[in-house]
C-alpha cells in the first residue's frame, strides 16, 4: 500500500509493503495471534481492469478499487479507495499476479490498516 503522491514522485516509501511470501506469512501470523481489534467486515469492490500493455514480461493492467468497512454496531463507511497496478504473467497453472501495487488516493488514512488492501 503506497500513497499516490509517493508513487507519482517515484518515492519508495509505502504504508504497508509485502514483498515476499515470508512477509505475507508474518502479517497473517500477526493478525491471527497478536492483534486485538473490534470485529468488522471489509468489502472490496474492484472495477474492470484496463490493460495498459502486453509484452514479454507479461500483461500490465490497472483497476480501481474501493474498500468499505462495516463494524458490527455501526454504519458502513468508505475505508480506502485507489487503484491496483498489476503485472500478470502466464504460468503452467494459468495467469498469475507477479506484482500487485496498491496505490491509494487519500493523503489521510486510518491508523488501523490491519489487513492488506
Amino acid at each position: 500500500m503506497q500513497p499516490r503522491e509517493n508513487h507519482e514522485r517515484g518515492f519508495p516509501l509505502a504504508t504497508l509493503s509485502l514483498e515476499s511470501k515470508g512477509m505475507l506469512k508474518d502479517r497473517v501470523y500477526g493478525i491471527r495471534e497478536t492483534l486485538l481489534h473490534d470485529p468488522y467486515y471489509q468489502r472490496h469492490v474492484v472495477g474492470a481492469p484496463r490493460i495498459l500493455s502486453v509484452g514479454l514480461q507479461g500483461i500490465r493492467c490497472e483497476a480501481n478499487y474501493a474498500v468499505i468497512r462495516t463494524k458490527l454496531s455501526e454504519a458502513s463507511t468508505v475505508f480506502n479507495v485507489g487503484r491496483y497496478l498489476d503485472l500478470v504473467v502466464r504460468t503452467p497453472q494459468g495467469l498469475r499476479f507477479a506484482v500487485r501495487e496498491c496505490i491509494y488516493d487519500s493523503e489521510m488514512i486510518p491508523n488501523s490498516i490491519i489487513y492488506p488492501v
